[in-house]
């Protein structure tokens, strides 16, 4: 048993935001006394009842491109463990994101592979039938915060013994050693109060991949 601190993350594979914040959770790990425990969600179902409200270009993205690697990704977990997601999540991202190949079946093969998990995996791609699994993992991370948000979802024992639970930060660049811990300690203390609903400002620029 660890005695670290447990933060649970809830991604997508898909999305650059939840991908930027989670190395941002990683430099945390490594100045903090926590451990990440890695959760699938899917952007795909959280759109699902609403993709006539969607831009053109994003419903078509979640119709055409988010389901095949989160299914893959759920067999991968419940075929060989959840001790298996962060290595393959980190694979992933780095391809879908940092090298811009995209969410394609390609990448996601590729990163299978770099990891060292069979090639059956992608026999997952268009049906799986672990989707219930899929949709309990996404329920039980969506369910901490709402259905207003996306990814990430991040939660944390507060002090209390009761789970803390927050979406985000969207953060870009990843901040690295001591900013990262200074901001995972004023996130801790925003989140952790009672009343605390919302911060936010304006966003002027993507994802910058550049430092990662």
């Amino acid at each position: 048993m660890s005695d670290k601190t447990p933060v649970d993350f809830w991604f997508d594979p898909l999305c650059p935001w939840a991908w930027m914040t989670s190395r941002w959770v990683l430099e945390v790990e490594k100045v903090r006394d926590i451990e990440v425990r890695w959760h699938l969600m899917s952007l795909a179902v959280l759109n699902e009842d609403k993709l006539d409200e969607l831009p053109e270009e994003y419903r078509e993205l979640l119709e055409t491109k988010a389901w095949g690697p989160v299914r893959v990704v759920i067999a991968a977990q419940e075929e060989h463990g959840a001790e298996v997601l962060g290595d393959l999540y980190t694979a992933l991202g780095t391809r879908i994101h940092n090298q811009g190949e995209g969410p394609t079946k390609e990448a996601v093969a590729a990163a299978v592979k770099e990891v060292g998990l069979p090639d059956s995996l992608m026999d997952h791609w268009d049906d799986t039938p672990y989707e219930p699994q899929l949709r309990a993992s996404h329920k039980e991370g969506i369910d901490k915060v709402g259905q207003e948000v996306g990814t990430p979802v991040i939660a944390v024992p507060g002090a209390d013994g009761e789970q803390i639970a927050f979406f985000g930060p969207v953060v870009t660049p990843a901040p690295k050693g001591e900013d990262a811990a200074r901001l995972w300690d004023g996130t801790l203390a925003v989140a952790s109060v009672p009343g605390f609903y919302e911060i936010k400002r304006t966003r002027t620029k993507g994802p910058d991949f550049s430092n990662l």
